[in-house]
């Protein structure tokens, strides 16, 4: 269920909605959660939730000619030339904050093929959680460690003392 949880919140934080997968990720792995599904699970989720950026983005322009659109001319289009100064890697960057779900939104208005667009998605979202995870791992490694041995050594005088 945890890995589930963490698929749904990697989902929603990369919709438009505001949310952090990074937070329960972490806490998932302090947890001794296996850090292949932690980043299976995230990573998939939030390339999911990307995609449905990327699907909304395709059907946007539809309706850009009803009184009700969002989007100005003027900003869709300071949108696209920012897309295009910077190219299709710039989708590599598509976990940052604040600019990540905008992007991926963008890349659906401009067409960019699909396949494409899930492979520098996936990329870089992907990289983003096993680089969280590496440092999460070291970050609480030390002090598990720690624990762990201190308890260790409880035991050993336990045993010494019974023994004795």
């Amino acid at each position: 269920m945890a890995y589930f949880s963490l698929f749904i919140t990697g989902f929603i934080a990369a919709t438009l909605f505001p949310a952090s997968s990074e937070v329960l990720l972490l806490a998932l792995l302090a947890q001794g959660l296996s850090p292949f599904w932690l980043w299976t699970a995230a990573t998939l989720g939030n390339t999911l939730g990307s995609c449905v950026n990327w699907y909304l983005g395709r059907e946007l322009l539809r309706f850009q000619h009803r009184s009700w659109f969002p989007i100005s001319a003027a900003a869709l289009q300071r949108a696209t030339l920012q897309f295009q100064r910077y190219g299709r890697w710039s989708l590599l960057l598509a976990w940052l904050p604040v600019v990540g779900d905008p992007l991926t939104m963008v890349a659906g208005v401009l067409r960019v093929p699909f396949r494409l667009f899930v492979v520098l998605v996936a990329l870089g979202k992907g990289l983003r959680y096993a680089i969280l995870l590496w440092l999460g791992g070291q970050f609480w490694s030390a002090p598990i460690n720690r624990v762990a041995d201190n308890r260790a050594s409880k035991m050993r005088h336990m045993d010494s003392n019974l023994v004795g």
